[in-house]
Order: C-alpha cells, then structure tokens, then sequence
C-alpha cells in the first residue's frame, strides 16, 4: 500500500485535555457502560488521576503534540475528563457543541474552551446541538461518532446516546456519510460509544469486527475501511475489554503517532504493532485509574482539526 504523506487531516497536532481535581467514576452513566468499574472499595482516586494526565499531557508534549490543558476543580462534573463527548472540531474553521445524555454530563460544556479555540484558532461558526436534549435527542461527539476525516464517513453504533435524527443532522451539516449499525459485547449487551471498538486512522483501522451483530453490515464497514486506502487491524472481544479500540492518531514533531493506553497497548499482538508501526509510533499513556471511569486514551483527548492562527 501506498502511505500517505506525513502530514493527514485525519491526525490533529493539538487536543484538548480536561485535568480533573475530585475525579470519581459517575454513578449516572453506569447503566449502559458496562467498561466502567463498579467496586470502586472506598479509595480516594482522585490524586491519582490528576497524577495521569498530568503525566499524559506532558509525554504528548514531549512527543510535539500542542496540548491546550484545561483544570476542573468542581466536583459535579465526574466525566470531565473525557472532553471529547461534547465538542468537535473540523477543517474549514466548524465546531460542534453535542447533545448529551447525563445530566452532570451537560454540565461539562465550558465557554471558556470555546473562547481558546477561537482566539488560538481560526473558528467560523460553532454549531450547538444541545437543544436537541429536552427532547431526548442525544450524539455524544467523538465517543459516538467515530470519524474518518479524510473519506467522509460517520461510523456510529445504534445506542441511546447516538440518535439517528441527531447524526444526520450533524451528517448533513458537516458533510459526513453516516454508517451506522449494532454492535455488542461477547454477552450480547449492547456497546454505548462507537469510539470503544474503533479508531481510524491514516492509514489503517483498528476495529472489533466480532461485534458487529449483523454479518452483511460487517462486511459492508470492512470494504468500506479497505476501498479508502486503509488496512484493517481486527480487534478481539479481550482487547476491546483492554480498551485497544480507544485510541487515536495524532501529528507529532517526528511523525504521527498513535495514542493509546498502556493497558490497551499490552493487549495488542506482535503482528498488529508491526502494522500499526508502519505508519504511526504507538505511545502508551499510563491511566489505570481514568480507565475505570469507562473511557480510555481516545476519551481523553479533544482533536483540535481547525487552523492556527499567526
């Protein structure tokens, strides 16, 4: 396969990140995500995750990524850290502000990112969907969407936090191709965020294809993924479970790379970091005590897809 250029629309060079100061994991959303951790024995985790992304912010630093790290000191707001559910950023100057299941998760929305983007970069219009919540009408961002940037294509699996009004009315506006379909765990519980079982990036796909409840459709988001150029790296149910499908391409000083978790990176196969190699350096981030809120690396890390200003 012929690799494209260093440079990729689908690998931001900037991301937003949330450091939280009374992290805890949110007894609202644990309904339907069954990757959150439900004996939670009484510790304090709170400095420990401050500790992580701490620690996440400055290995993507050093790695060239321009990390814009915001605090949450306020305790109502146990998601914090996972910024990328409610905004989105696109080529062309667009943000989109997402409608949002969780009432504490609403509370998450923050004027004072929306102004950075602004002033840092060249933004045209910002598109909030949030009105969309009183009538039940939720698209939890990049958790919901996964995004191929450079084909067009929204891959988005069916859940109470992916409404199909919503997505083709993102689709429609920010030109994207919606692919939606079912998946599920091994157990047969539906998955809450597509963004759990898939990453797109430049040159490949990493995805858990076994989940995919409907064989036609498999197939169909298969030759989809190949015709665009990408090699396919199929995930297992264990390392999905590991959190390997939450992870996400990013412009380095030296190259793209690939940001993921050490945990997730511990799952992958000899054979697969050799592909994912060939086109972006994998770079474990170090957060056991994030990932027990449900979310991983990707979840983390907000894509800043939008010009810089001089």
């Amino acid at each position: 396969m012929t690799r494209r250029p260093t440079f990729s629309v689908q690998a931001p060079a900037a991301v937003v990140m949330v450091r939280p100061y009374h992290f805890t994991v949110n007894t609202e959303t644990a309904v339907d995500n069954r990757f959150q951790a439900t004996d939670n024995s009484g510790t304090d985790f709170a400095p420990l995750a401050y500790a992580e992304i701490t620690r996440a912010a400055e290995t993507l630093r050093q790695h060239g990524v321009d990390v814009h790290l915001f605090e949450d000191t306020g305790t109502d707001t146990p998601d914090s850290v996972f910024p990328n559910n409610w905004f989105s950023t696109h080529a062309g100057g667009h943000v989109a502000i997402y409608p949002m299941k969780a009432p504490n998760r609403r509370r998450e929305r923050r004027a004072d990112v929306i102004d950075m983007l602004k002033s840092r970069y060249r933004v045209q219009e910002v598109i909030d969907y949030s009105g969309l919540e009183p009538d039940g009408l939720f698209l939890e961002g990049t958790g919901a969407m996964v995004l191929d940037h450079i084909d067009r294509v929204a891959y988005a699996v069916r859940s109470d936090r992916t409404d199909p009004i919503a997505l083709e009315r993102f689709c429609t506006q920010f030109n994207f191709e919606p692919m939606a379909f079912a998946a599920e765990d091994e157990n047969g519980v539906a998955v809450y965020h597509t963004n759990v079982l898939m990453c797109i990036a430049t040159d490949f796909a990493m995805i858990g294809l076994d989940m995919i409840s409907n064989a036609a459709r498999r197939r169909e988001i298969v030759d989809r993924i190949e015709r665009s150029g990408r090699d396919v790296v199929a995930l297992s149910h264990a390392q999905i479970a590991s959190f390997a499908g939450n992870a996400i391409e990013l412009q380095g000083r030296e190259g793209r790379i690939l940001a993921l978790s050490t945990t997730a990176f511990a799952a992958l196969t000899k054979d697969q970091i050799a592909k994912i190699s060939e086109s972006a350096t994998p770079v474990a981030l170090d957060i056991p005590t994030i990932e027990r809120a449900g979310g991983s690396v990707r979840c983390t890390l907000a894509g800043i897809h939008l010009a810089p200003r001089s």
